[in-house]
């Protein structure tokens, strides 16, 4: 259920956030995922959090990604979408192994971080094809993007936990 929810919750964030973001990044000339990429990955680390089993980060990627495209909601990115989604999640699971406790923030920081650089890489590599110094300036927006996600995430898993929801 809670896989459910936080795929469901990346998803909707990012047609609210999105435009948002690239309002600051066009003019910037920097890719809005990249800057914006730290608010959809918290979710994939949140779930990562909660769930405290191998293979919540992955299948929080790989439900959004089968969403997006059996919606037919293709993006720039087409069927790339698949590796896009899904592969964040498994960076995500692979930096969380280093964890033990997945709910700090140092954890969390480092968990949507991660994600983040990875779909980064991903996108850049594989549908924009940037120059390296633009390349370089769209890792560096993800870093910072996701170390704001992770510090997000970090205060939503505290309130989870205040709240006893989970």
């Amino acid at each position: 259920m809670y896989i459910a929810i936080m795929s469901a919750l990346g998803l909707a964030a990012k047609p609210i956030i999105t435009p948002l973001i690239h309002l600051i990044s066009a003019p910037l000339m920097i890719p809005g995922g990249s800057l914006a990429g730290g608010l959809y990955m918290m979710w994939i680390a949140l779930a990562i959090a909660i769930v405290k089993k191998p293979g919540a980060g992955f299948l929080v990627g790989l439900t959004q990604a089968i969403v997006m495209l059996s919606m037919g909601y293709f993006g720039n990115h087409g069927a790339v979408s698949l590796i896009s989604y899904t592969l964040p999640g498994v960076m995500a699971e692979f930096v969380s192994l280093f964890f033990k406790n997945k709910g700090s923030l140092i954890s969390q920081v480092f968990i949507v971080t991660a994600a983040n650089v990875n779909g980064a890489v991903i996108v850049t590599i594989i549908v924009m094809r940037l120059a390296t110094i633009p390349f370089i300036i769209s890792l560096i927006a993800a870093a910072v993007s996701g170390i704001v996600g992770g510090i997000i995430s970090y205060s939503i898993f505290n309130k989870l936990k205040k709240f006893r929801i989970i």
